[in-house]
């Protein structure tokens, strides 16, 4: 049974932490029933005790007009004020003394801004928080502290409030309509710049294939010299002027001989 309630409580945590932005230390508000109920059941210290329940770390307030109250029933509830004075005060601006169900009501609100878990022993005041969305209820049996589930009206009301976060609204869909002009220029902007770019290569490329074939004309139109090769019957030539003058010095000695 323990591990059952357990699991039954930490569903019913998850679901206000996703559903209406509950974050621990979780809060706890107090009434005079909720505070008498834990000390005649011995259900001390109370912050470990909420904190097993929820599974998180507390804190416990308590408002000024439930203390006014407390001591307002006598001598029979001193421990009880005691015990509720050592809780922290949340914010109450009432200048006259109301009652403590009325306190709670003005303080948890139309949708419980700040958070507070309500801890009471009113069973009408548990039927008027499964009324008001995201307003979980702790209450004691005997030596045992319970989680209400969250009531069918809880459920509907963060259905449907899920369901309008999914949809747009008017500014959200004019201002997603400009965003897309933004980007749909940008994107023209830089495929204007990208085809500028290629027209420009395209333009260089064509300028430097010009320029090749230019220098490929000119050195055809060039008059090119060729060096003619020494032919074999340049050597015969120069062997046979070299005999010739040799054959003519001889002469010129025998004449010179006959002479003599």
């Amino acid at each position: 049974m323990r591990v059952k309630k357990q699991k039954r409580h930490r569903r019913a945590v998850r679901f206000y932490t996703a559903c209406f932005g509950f974050r621990d230390p979780f809060k706890i508000l107090c009434d005079g029933t909720f505070v008498h109920h834990l000390l005649a059941n011995r259900i001390t210290p109370a912050d470990t005790a909420l904190a097993n329940t929820l599974g998180a770390p507390v804190k416990i307030f308590t408002t000024r007009c439930v203390l006014a109250e407390l001591r307002s029933l006598g001598d029979s509830y001193s421990d009880s004020l005691n015990a509720a004075r050592n809780l922290i005060a949340a914010r109450c601006d009432h200048e006259k003394r109301k009652s403590a169900v009325a306190c709670i009501m003005d303080v948890i609100g139309e949708n419980n801004p700040e958070h507070f878990f309500v801890a009471t022993q009113d069973a009408e005041l548990r039927k008027k928080f499964q009324e008001i969305p995201g307003v979980p209820v702790i209450y004691g049996l005997r030596n045992a502290l319970f989680l209400e589930r969250p009531s069918t009206f809880q459920h509907e009301f963060a259905k449907t409030a899920e369901e309008e976060r999914s949809h747009m609204t008017d500014l959200e869909y004019k201002m997603l309509k400009v965003k897309k002009k933004r980007v749909s220029t940008e994107e023209t902007r830089d495929s204007s710049d990208a085809n500028e770019e290629n027209e420009e290569n395209i333009f260089e490329t064509q300028d430097i294939k010009s320029k090749v074939k230019r220098n490929k004309i000119d050195t055809k139109d060039k008059v090119q010299f060729k060096r003619k090769k020494a032919k074999g019957g340049n050597v015969d030539n120069n062997t046979r002027s070299r005999s010739r003058k040799r054959k003519r010095s001889r002469k010129s000695k025998s004449t010179t001989e006959l002479n003599v």
